[in-house]
C-alpha cells in the first residue's frame, strides 16, 4: 500500500509539514506546554495572549504589566522548547493588543494571527519597523467575505502590503463568535458557504498583486475526514482548537480537560458574553446562575477588554474563565466548540495528530487524492 503525507501549509517561507493550526486558546488554555508540543509533531502551535498575567500570578486579578512580561516569557519558554513553527493569537479587543503584538515581534514567533475585531489601525512606526523588516507573518481571522475585503483593502492601501494568511472560523467554533446569534444555527452562514466565498474574496487581491495567501478553515473540523473535506473545499489548512483541550500537553488543569471528557452534547450552549458577543461554552452551575440573573461582585482592576462595560456586567469574564482554568468550575466556565461532547478521553498530541492523519489517509483512498506520496 502507497503510504501518503498530508499536503504541507506553506506561508511564505514558512512551511508546516502538517496543515494544522492549532487554535489561540485563552485564558492559559493553550500556552508554552500545548503550542510546543503541537509544533514539534510539524503542525503549528499557538499561544494565546489573553490573560497569561492571570495565569502566571495565579490571581482572580489581572494587571497590564502583568501580562505583557508573562506574554514574553511564554514565548521564550516556548521557544526553548521546540525548533518548530509557533504562532501568537491576540485578539484585536484587548485594551493591549498593540502592546501584545509589539512583543511577539521583538520576540520574533513565527506568525501573529488577529482576530475578535478588525486589525486594520497600527501605528506608523510599528509599520515601519517591522510589517517589511520581520521574519514574523502576520494572519488575520475573519468570519465572512466582507470583513475579508474590509480588512485585504485597508492593508493595500495604508500598509502597501497584505497579510500572509487568512484564517476563517465558522459558527461551530468556540469562544466568541463573529456573527450574530441567529446566524449561529443558519445554514447560509455554515463554513462550508462562507469558505469558498472568503477564498474567492482573496484570490482576487492575490491574482492581481501576483501574490499567494493561504486561507485556513477553522470552527467545528474534529476528524481527519474532517480537514479532507475543507481541504477539497480550498482551504490549505484547517485550524483546530477543541480536540487540543483534551491532550496531556494542553496547559489547562486535568478538571478543565476531564469537564470535556465528561459533557454530553446539551451541555453544550450559547452565551451572551460580557464583552458584546455570543459565544459557545460548556452550561454549568455558573452559567445557570448566571442565566438567572444571579450577579458575581467583582472589583476590576483594569479594563482588559475595549468592549466590556464592567459596571453593567452580572461577573467578570477574565476571572470566570481563569477560575475555569485551574479547575474552579462552580465560579466560572469553559468555552468550546460544537464537537466538544465527542471528546471520551485525554491522548497525547502525538496521539492527536496521528489519529488525524489516519483518518485523513482513508479520506484520501475512499473519495480522491488530495494528499502526496511519501518521500521515503
Amino acid at each position: 500500500m502507497i503510504k501518503f503525507e498530508m499536503p504541507e501549509l506553506k506561508i511564505g517561507d514558512l512551511i508546516a509539514k502538517i496543515p494544522i493550526i492549532q487554535g489561540g486558546m485563552g485564558v492559559g488554555i493553550s500556552l508554552a506546554g500545548l503550542a510546543s508540543a503541537v509544533a514539534n509533531e510539524g503542525a503549528i502551535g499557538v499561544i494565546s495572549s489573553v490573560g497569561i498575567g492571570m495565569v502566571k500570578k495565579r490571581k482572580t486579578a489581572d494587571d497590564k504589566n502583568a501580562n505583557l512580561e508573562g506574554l514574553r516569557e511564554e514565548i521564550q519558554l516556548t521557544r526553548s522548547k521546540t525548533k518548530g513553527i509557533i504562532g501568537l493569537n491576540v485578539m484585536v479587543a484587548l485594551t493591549d493588543f498593540l502592546e501584545l503584538v509589539q512583543i511577539g515581534f521583538e520576540e520574533q514567533v513565527d506568525i501573529i494571527f488577529m482576530g475578535a475585531g478588525l486589525p486594520i489601525s497600527f501605528p506608523q512606526e510599528m509599520v515601519d519597523k517591522y510589517f517589511f523588516n520581520s521574519k514574523t507573518k502576520l494572519g488575520v481571522i475573519v468570519s465572512s467575505e466582507r470583513a475579508t475585503n474590509l480588512i485585504l483593502k485597508t492593508w493595500e492601501k495604508k500598509f502597501n502590503r497584505l497579510p500572509d494568511i487568512v484564517v476563517v472560523e465558522g459558527p461551530k467554533a468556540g469562544g466568541h463568535l463573529g456573527f450574530k446569534k441567529e446566524q449561529i444555527f443558519d445554514n447560509d452562514y455554515s463554513l462550508e458557504v462562507i469558505l469558498p466565498k472568503v477564498i474567492e474574496e482573496v484570490k482576487s487581491f492575490e491574482e492581481r498583486l501576483n501574490i499567494k495567501i493561504p486561507v485556513i478553515a477553522g470552527g467545528g473540523v474534529y476528524t481527519g475526514e474532517d480537514i479532507y473535506n475543507i481541504m477539497k473545499l480550498g482551504a490549505s489548512g484547517v485550524q483546530m482548537g477543541t480536540r487540543f483541550v483534551a491532550t496531556e500537553e494542553c496547559d489547562a488543569t486535568d478538571e478543565f480537560k476531564q469537564h470535556y471528557v465528561d459533557c454530553q452534547e446539551d451541555d453544550i450552549v450559547i452565551i451572551q458574553s460580557p464583552v458584546g458577543l455570543p459565544g459557545r461554552a460548556l452550561n454549568n452551575d455558573f452559567l445557570k446562575g448566571v442565566k438567572a440573573g444571579v450577579k458575581t461582585p467583582f472589583k476590576c482592576p483594569w479594563k482588559c477588554l475595549k468592549t466590556c462595560d464592567y459596571t453593567k456586567s452580572p461577573y467578570c469574564i477574565a476571572i470566570a474563565l481563569t477560575n475555569a482554568r485551574w479547575g474552579l468550575l462552580s465560579h466560572g466556565f469553559a468555552f468550546c466548540g460544537s464537537n466538544a461532547y465527542r471528546v471520551d478521553k485525554i491522548v497525547t498530541v502525538k496521539q492527536l495528530i496521528e489519529e488525524l492523519k489516519e483518518g485523513f489517509y482513508k479520506a484520501v483512498q475512499n473519495y480522491g487524492d488530495l494528499a502526496v506520496p511519501a518521500t521515503n
